[in-house]
């Protein structure tokens, strides 16, 4: 079972009056519990991937499974319920409300669970800031946070409605070097603990460094798919792997 499966998927947008093809024909399958890493320049189409992964935006032609679940017909508020639930999010802007606290923060994905008590909510929010090292920093605002300690909060907000898939989008492009090794390594050891899917889109060597899989792209195709075995990349050319077609 593949935890995201996308099949043949085209993104177009407009651009004044050009239609620009941001995604050409895209097909791949990601398993549970991996920590991926799709990678590409600056337009390449990575982000755009990430936000139809996310369910943030919807294919022009093509289907996207989460879960084995088709997501692409879902309507917009169809499509919120299934972020709300098994999607995390985390930004490289961190995207922390500044008037909440840290606790706070973490809380906000859970206040639209009815289902949740209260005495559950904060049991949650303790649980995961201790998970990302900050049950110290509980009451603290962002301004008074620094960057690793924000992404940490972002991490934690993110975990705290227990996803099955973690979206990351350039999480370290806002960290110093040392900062940012140390969010990754957080970041895999709770892919480890808890054997939540991670998905990164990043130019950031490090970041694919540390990727179980890796996926590259250029001109919104998939150039090139890599699996680690014992420290090492195995690279397959997309063509060989992925039967490739005509866009609509």
């Amino acid at each position: 079972m593949s935890v995201v499966r996308v099949e043949h998927v085209n993104k177009y947008y407009l651009l004044g009056e050009q239609k620009v093809q941001a995604l050409k024909d895209i097909s791949l399958s990601i398993e549970p519990g991996v920590f991926l890493a799709i990678a590409g320049p600056s337009g390449s189409g990575k982000t755009t991937l990430l936000n139809l992964i996310g369910c943030i935006d919807t294919p022009s032609s093509g289907k996207i499974f989460i879960n084995d679940h088709d997501v692409s017909g879902k309507t917009p508020d169809e499509l919120a319920d299934l972020r709300a639930s098994k999607i995390g999010f985390i930004f490289q802007t961190f995207n922390l409300l500044p008037v909440l606290t840290a606790a706070e923060n973490v809380e906000y994905p859970l206040l639209q669970r009815k289902a949740l008590s209260k005495a559950e909510r904060r049991e949650r929010i303790a649980y995961f800031l201790d998970m990302v090292g900050l049950s110290k920093f509980a009451d603290h605002r962002p301004n008074q946070l620094s960057g690793g300690q924000r992404q940490r909060v972002a991490i934690a907000r993110a975990l705290v409605i227990k996803p099955s898939i973690v979206l990351a989008d350039e999480p370290t492009a806002n960290l110093d070097l040392a900062t940012g090794k140390d969010i990754l390594q957080l970041m895999k050891q709770i892919n480890r603990r808890l054997n939540t899917t991670f998905i990164f889109s990043t130019h950031d060597r490090h970041v694919m460094a540390m990727a179980d899989r890796l996926i590259r792209v250029e001109d919104g195709s998939i150039t090139m798919l890599g699996t680690r075995i014992e420290n090492q990349w195995s690279m397959v050319r997309e063509r060989r792997s992925v039967p490739r077609h005509d866009a609509p």
